[in-house]
């Protein structure tokens, strides 16, 4: 059975209690969060790993992207972003990998991590269809299927499935209102799919078909955004909405059907749009778990696009957004490199622990407290230590060359040191 079946049977699993451990939550509380539909457990059935809780009274978690591109394959070279992922502390990677090595670095990651782990599906069929001369236009759903449920079988956790870009919401953007029409890879090639074949998504039309397969792993759908904005002048507009709408609805079968669900999320949109974005996905989708991209609120921060997704991410997380997908500096430029992914990474963790510190300041602001008592102490060694980034916060204090108990900003008119000298503190 899947997490959600268990938990509507009553029946707490060791996943739960993991979870529970995890999050200082009670293991009745994950059951129910799970049950309501408001927490997923990413843990395929076939994966020895740790299960981890995204959603509800959760911490906010960061996903990691890494991959392949068909400019630059080296398996070697992603799964040294893989450590990277693991040592700045992302909660999960995405494996998004293109080119004729995209299965042996999904293969290889799943060896080499305790993550859980996602994909694109889609990407995969395109590229076993070039391998037979054929093009995505000739997607079948067995094509899918079959790609489904190998990635299950080798232990994907959780699965991107771009089923709510339908005919009705592609009609919207040929209206020509956008700046940019669709930044999604995997919508872009539904889209293709239909103008060419002149029918209806067939990720839409079977998707029952496709959750038989995500039960019988307990792969958890991530429902795509296909039509998300990639501008932020496109936020918010109806083939965005029509989208939304139909996850809600697809969001619904799935838990009927005991698959597990989480609803992928903009995109490029502006900061005073941010909040009812994440409220409209809430209503709309009955509090399922939201897995945001940024959002980015401008469109001009480029080589700085993790600053612009940091901002929105924590005005989105402390809204109520449950699940960060990192955004580097490369962003919008070229294929992440391993500086590009720690930087990443450490921009959204930052703007998940700002957004955790509004969802739940009682577990949350100790650390925050921890490390200004630290300050007010001038223990360099557990301000390191309490760092996002030890390493570079102890190599900047020793660059500057000061090794009086202060640092160079100030240096003997340090405001601690002066207050220290009186005697009251």
């Amino acid at each position: 059975m899947t997490q959600l079946e268990y938990a509507r049977k009553n029946l707490i699993t060791p996943e739960m209690i993991e979870v529970a451990r995890q999050e200082e939550l009670s293991p009745e509380e994950v059951k129910d969060l799970v049950l309501k539909g408001e927490v997923v457990i990413l843990k395929n059935n076939r994966r020895k790993t740790l299960p981890l809780g995204v959603g509800t009274k959760m911490r906010t978690k960061v996903n990691a992207n890494i991959g392949s591109s068909p400019e630059k394959m080296d398996v070697s070279w992603e799964l040294e972003k893989l450590s990277v992922c693991e040592k700045y502390g992302a909660d999960t990677v995405m494996d998004l990998s293109l080119g004729v090595i995209l299965n042996s670095v999904r293969q290889e990651i799943l060896k080499r991590t305790q993550l859980p782990v996602g994909t694109v599906p889609l990407y995969q069929v395109g590229f076993e269809l070039s391998r037979k001369s054929q093009r995505l236009e000739d997607m079948t759903i067995e094509h899918f299927l079959d790609v489904l449920r190998q990635q299950g079988e080798e232990g994907v956790d959780f699965v991107t499935i771009h089923a709510g870009v339908t005919q009705k919401a592609w009609g919207y953007i040929k209206e020509k209102n956008r700046i940019l029409d669709v930044v999604s890879r995997g919508g872009a090639m539904i889209c293709a799919w239909i103008e060419k074949n002149h029918r209806e998504n067939p990720l839409y039309e079977h998707f029952d078909r496709i959750l038989e397969v995500c039960r019988e792993y307990d792969m958890t759908i991530s429902l795509g955004d296909g039509m998300r904005p990639g501008a932020t002048a496109d936020a918010s507009d109806r083939a965005q909405i029509e989208e939304l709408i139909t996850l809600g609805e697809l969001a619904r079968r799935a838990r009927e059907a005991g698959v597990q669900v989480m609803i992928e999320g903009p995109g490029h949109v502006p900061l005073d749009q941010v909040v009812a974005n994440i409220q409209m996905e809430k209503s709309l989708c009955d509090r399922a778990p939201f897995y945001i991209l940024g959002p980015l609120v401008t469109d001009i921060a480029a080589g700085y696009d993790h600053i612009a997704a940091a901002i929105g991410g924590a005005v989105a997380g402390a809204a109520g957004a449950d699940f960060l997908c990192y955004v580097t500096p490369a962003e919008h430029l070229c294929l992440p490199d391993l500086e590009d992914v720690k930087q990443g990474i450490i921009a959204s963790k930052i703007a998940a622990h700002a957004a955790d510190m509004v969802k739940n300041p009682g577990r949350f602001r100790k650390i925050d407290d921890e490390m200004s008592r630290a300050r007010k102490a001038l223990d360099w060694d557990t301000m390191f230590r309490l760092s996002f980034d030890p390493e570079m916060a102890k190599k900047r204090r020793e660059s500057s060359g000061v090794k009086e108990n202060y640092c160079s900003m100030c240096g003997e008119f340090c405001s601690v040191r002066t207050l220290q000298d009186l005697g009251l503190f």
